[in-house]
């Protein structure tokens, strides 16, 4: 396996691995709905591939969370985390995050200390270190479970506001 810039991939070969991994209706998603209008942070967002096959991809956006304060704290959305239907379970996923965590932590891209996330707690927390202690008052422009929108970083920020693409 071989992780290289997802700007390295062509786009119809990523689009048509999100299709695989979370189906053509994907687009719905809240979280399709937070980044609109923005372009992934390439610093931040990788393919691995297995041989000369796209094996999985993860994607980061620059979001912000507009404070019902007034101020404005740049975060980076992470996600989507696809990987190819046929060889999920294999760790490939974890490789990608761990690379992007690295990355993240050696960059200094705004929000690169606020990463958040919409996902499964059991597994992004135990692996990662995301949590939803500070995302409570947190609002996005759909529907999602409190329970799975998740941070990490020290500049994660602790108050309500409305969670909105930067761009």
């Amino acid at each position: 396996m071989t992780i290289i810039p997802l700007s390295d991939v062509p786009a119809p070969a990523v689009e048509s691995l999100l299709d695989r991994a979370f189906g053509a209706d994907r687009h719905g998603r809240t979280a399709y709905r937070l980044r609109a209008g923005t372009v992934p942070i390439a610093a931040l967002s990788f393919a691995i591939l297995d041989g000369a096959d796209l094996a999985g991809t993860i994607q980061c956006w620059p979001v912000e969370l507009s404070g019902d304060d007034g101020a404005a704290v740049p975060m980076i959305l992470v996600g989507p985390v696809a990987v190819e239907p046929a060889i999920q379970r294999g760790g490939i996923g974890r490789q990608l995050m761990a690379h992007m965590l690295a990355a993240a932590d050696a960059s200094d891209i705004a929000g690169a200390r606020a990463l958040m996330l919409i996902g499964d707690p059991e597994y992004y927390g135990r692996f990662f270190g995301f949590t939803a202690e500070a995302t409570a008052a947190w609002r996005l422009p759909g529907r999602f479970e409190p329970r799975r929108l998740l941070a990490r970083g020290d500049g994660v920020p602790h108050h309500s506001g409305a969670v909105r693409a930067r761009v």
